[in-house]
């Protein structure tokens, strides 16, 4: 399966893989981190209207990049 983007960091990661997900307005979210997933679920729509990391701005402290 093709790697998917981490909304929050804008890591890279294999759906198969991914150490967390979520599900919202019916769409699958894949994240890196644990982290990533509690930052989305607390404001998913900044992350989906681009105001997220994708240069990990604001990184959350979690480990593995």
């Amino acid at each position: 399966m093709a790697q998917v983007k981490d909304v929050v960091c804008g890591m890279m990661v294999n759906p198969e893989t991914a150490p967390a997900k979520t599900e919202y307005k019916g769409e699958t979210y894949y994240f890196c981190a644990p982290g990533c997933k509690v930052a989305f679920e607390k404001d998913p729509e900044k992350y989906l209207k681009g105001e997220g990391g994708g240069m990990h701005a604001g990184h959350h402290g979690h480990h593995g990049h």
